[in-house]
């Protein structure tokens, strides 16, 4: 599982990666992509947290700066990592507080799953607003990125 976890989140550094390399690239980047990025490094941030049993330091929705998203990102692939290498059991309940005060427990799996997957769809929405706006960006599929 470990192997499968590593393999996955190498994707999603991918693949975060090339949506931040364009974003630098480009003059303007559409409003509704800098709020879905910044929500996409967001989550994944308040899940590590979660999973640490720490305090977060973003709001779900907080918008970033384009400039600072590479650290943003870098630090949660690292801790991420720390994360799945310290994990000998990764069908662990593990207790955690929504954004919203609730309390609740899932296995580790399906909360490291869980990341990908809202990562996953939320990149889709910002190749939509590319795409709207005549952005050109790579093909980000999975098979691509294992090819």
């Amino acid at each position: 599982m470990r192997s499968l976890f590593n393999q996955l989140f190498d994707y999603n550094f991918y693949c975060n990666r090339k949506i931040i390399e364009k974003c630098i690239s480009i003059e303007k980047v559409p409003k509704r992509s800098i709020e879905l990025f910044s929500h996409i490094l967001n989550a994944h941030h308040i899940w590590n947290k979660r999973l640490l049993d720490e305090d977060w330091q973003y709001e779900v929705w907080q918008a970033h700066e384009v400039k600072d998203w590479e650290d943003l990102h870098y630090e949660n692939q690292r801790t991420t990592f720390e994360i799945i290498t310290n994990t000998d059991d990764f069908t662990k309940r593990v207790d955690y507080k929504t954004t919203e005060g609730r309390i609740f427990a899932n296995e580790l799996k399906d909360i490291l799953f869980h990341v990908i997957n809202h990562s996953t769809h939320h990149r889709g929405q910002i190749a939509t607003e590319f795409r709207k706006n005549k952005i050109e960006l790579e093909q980000l599929d999975y098979i691509f990125y294992k090819r």
